[in-house]
């Protein structure tokens, strides 16, 4: 019998599962679906030798998550990170760029390039101690606390009616909201500010990195090591109540607050049962990938070199789209997630053939095709873009749900990103990772540090498991290690 069982193979349970095999356990991962990964599936959606990234295709983390770093991702796996980590295009042919030397991105954002060195030098300059507090729960004491307090005031200006005070043009705030609304949150709001400016940051001191073969290539790498390590990985293998598993002294689950009410049933606590019921989802997205007969015909032609793209315009056209979502209604011009990952990475596409990957956010459980909307966007700073679309397929909010049981209503953050939402994840507790169930852990990103390919989840739930069940410390997890 294993010691420990691991439900869902995403990257933060195959994280979860690498930590505890790691310390000489003996552990056993169900995955629902036909192949691991959740949100680092890479698969041929539309024709042969044509891949695409079914979630998750830039991985900021992968460099930089304690997680990861301890890992040593990158020494397992293939990255290229490109210079111009990403971009921003405006009418009239013009562009926002962030490289990962802040002093050119500066260079290139005239009147405000001073300001905007400002904003993000100390950031950078504290990258390490940055991501020791965001990459954990808000009660308890950061490794750096002047680190943590020069994030905090930059997150409080950027979160609220002062985001513009230091800017007089469009540029710099249009790069700044461009990230910040991956947090699928109202814009200005604290959670989508504070998530911007790390992975701002981040994208001048680390780079954005791209799998090369895809994201796949992460889930490979985790699961190598697990197998190496004597664990078992069963895919086809859904987990509808906790007594469908073998017994073990340790369950971590990768699943979503919804997930464990409907595992545990009466044997949860019943106020814990009530936080988990309340547990808010946050708005979806439709994502649209692309098979293209050239690369995207950026009217700025420099964003050919981003990895990614937002797309949407001025910093106020990005806030009335997200906005817009956060009413409950679908932008007539969204906010478009972009990447480019067949400009660095020939293998995703045949000769002459690339692969894009957008998505644009949508209210909850929307089962609205947004491809028109987002062609419509890309051909206005693309011309000629339509010309060039050889297929298309199309995953609206609604489909997502069903794609993963961990997006509720088509929410890949598994929860909503607002400061409450920062601070139930998925209950209030120093240990949210933690269950009344004696061994059992959440693990998913529904728990701090919340969305993300981080395996930061998985980690935090490991620690508090080898402690409590098994009294062993965390293990080594380089290559070098055990």
């Amino acid at each position: 019998m294993p010691d420990v069982t691991v439900v869902g193979a995403g990257p933060n349970g195959l994280a979860a599962a690498a930590v505890m095999a790691r310390a000489g356990l003996a552990v056993e991962v169900f995955e629902a679906a036909p192949v691991i990964g959740g949100g680092t599936r890479t698969a041929e959606l539309m024709q042969p030798g044509h891949f695409h990234d079914v979630c998750s295709a830039v991985h900021p983390m992968a460099l930089a998550s304690p997680f990861f770093r301890a890992f040593e991702l990158s020494r397992r796996m293939e990255l290229v990170t490109p210079e111009l980590s990403f971009g921003s295009p405006l009418d009239g042919g013009r562009s926002a760029l962030a490289y990962r030397s802040l002093d050119r991105t500066a260079a290139g954002l005239g009147r405000d390039g001073a300001a905007y060195r400002r904003l993000m030098g100390p950031i950078v300059r504290n990258i390490d101690d940055v991501m020791d507090f965001t990459q954990n729960q808000l009660f308890r004491l950061p490794r750096n606390p002047v680190a943590a307090g020069i994030f905090g005031l930059r997150t409080l200006e950027q979160g609220s009616g002062f985001w513009n005070a230091r800017f007089r043009e469009e540029a710099a705030p249009a790069l700044l909201s461009g990230v910040a609304a991956h947090a699928v949150s109202r814009l200005p709001s604290l959670a989508a500010s504070g998530a911007g400016l790390m992975l701002g940051a981040l994208g001048h001191a680390e780079g954005w990195p791209i799998p090369l073969g895809g994201s796949a290539a992460i889930a490979a790498a985790l699961a190598t090591d697990i197998e190496s390590h004597g664990g078992i990985l069963h895919t086809n293998a859904p987990i509808n109540r906790l007594t469908d598993l073998p017994a073990a002294r340790a369950t971590l689950l990768d699943v979503a607050p919804r997930g464990l009410v409907d595992m545990a049933g009466d044997s949860l606590p019943g106020r814990y049962r009530t936080a988990l019921e309340s547990f808010r989802y946050g708005n979806g997205s439709c994502k649209v990938d692309f098979i293209l007969s050239g690369p995207v015909p950026w009217q700025a032609a420099e964003l050919a070199d981003a990895g990614t793209v937002h797309v949407g315009g001025t910093r106020e056209e990005l806030a009335h789209a997200e906005n817009e979502v956060s009413a409950g209604r679908h932008p007539e011009r969204p906010y478009v997630l972009v990447a480019q990952p067949s400009r660095f990475d020939p293998r995703r596409a045949p000769t002459g053939r690339h692969t894009l990957w957008t998505y644009c956010h949508v209210p909850a459980g929307s089962t609205k095709d947004m491809a028109e909307a987002i062609t419509a966007q890309l051909e206005r700073f693309a011309p000629g873009f339509r010309d060039l679309v050889v297929d298309t397929n199309v995953v609206t909010a609604a489909q997502l749900a069903e794609y993963n049981r961990n997006y509720i209503g088509g929410d890949f953050s598994a929860g909503t990103m607002d400061l409450r939402g920062l601070v139930q994840r998925p209950v209030v507790s120093r240990h949210p990772w933690r269950t009344p169930l004696r061994g059992v852990y959440l693990c998913s990103s529904s728990t701090p540090p919340g969305p993300g390919v981080t395996g930061m989840p998985g980690l935090h739930a490991a620690t508090h498991a080898l402690k409590d069940i098994f009294h062993l410390p965390v293990p080594s997890l380089g290559l070098g290690g055990a």
